[in-house]
């Protein structure tokens, strides 16, 4: 049986909505996360896809409920080696070239890479002829792109992607996907997608769907704990 990578158990998640007032985000996620899984996370703008991404990334901590790595190791040693994650702002450290912004997570996780690794990533994703340029001189599409191929550098066991193709054409995001999913083919990691973009889901082995902070279709059962 595969190994579990994640698991999040009746997990909630409120923040302050002013004065005592608190909005729930998240309410009662229940999920497992197992080695080579494939998984569309979609439903609505604001109903909790990318709270439990962070979540599940070790960036947020659950109000209740309990999140675990098994297969990943303790929290403070998720990222970047273990988890590789990408947001919907712009994420790009802008002092940096594209190259060595690829190269930021092997800088902070003290490992060596060969010469031009990034260089060579970088061209595997056709965006090779960005690698001097500076994230100020990106489109918003090049910079996803950037951003996906910079949390892929480790071949990280798990894989979070909020809303990856979110600037790119339909065309784009669908070639895009291809080269994500073939670099991803022989590994055993796990790839997390939130997205509205019904072409990318369908991309995807499994589909969870929220709603309100909460899975409508689509939850796992969980084993034991």
């Amino acid at each position: 049986m595969t190994e579990i990578l994640a698991v999040c158990r009746h997990v909630g998640r409120a923040f302050s909505g002013g004065g005592e007032s608190r909005v729930s985000v998240l309410n009662d996620i229940s999920c497992e996360i197992r080695e080579g899984a494939r998984i569309a996370l979609t439903g609505p703008s604001g109903s909790g896809k990318t709270t439990l991404l962070h979540i599940l990334g070790g960036l947020d901590r659950p109000t209740n409920g309990t999140v675990e790595w098994p297969g990943l190791g303790p929290a403070e040693r998720l990222r970047p080696r273990m988890i590789g994650a990408v947001f919907q702002s712009p994420s790009l450290f802008p002092a940096l070239t594209v190259a060595e912004n690829v190269d930021l997570p092997a800088v902070l996780a003290d490992e060596d890479l060969p010469p031009d690794y990034s260089r060579d990533l970088l061209s595997r994703f056709e965006l090779g002829e960005l690698a001097d340029k500076m994230p100020e001189e990106l489109s918003g599409g090049q910079a996803q792109r950037v951003a996906m191929v910079r949390a892929l550098a480790l071949r990280p066991k798990l894989v979070l992607a909020d809303e990856p193709t979110g600037q790119l054409d339909g065309v784009t995001a669908q070639f895009f996907m291809d080269a994500v999913l073939d670099y991803l083919a022989n590994t055993s990691a796990a790839l997390i997608v939130a997205t509205h973009d019904q072409a990318v889901a369908a991309r995807m082995a499994t589909r969870w769907t929220m709603d309100h902070g909460q899975f409508r279709c689509g939850q796992p059962v969980l084993e034991p704990a």
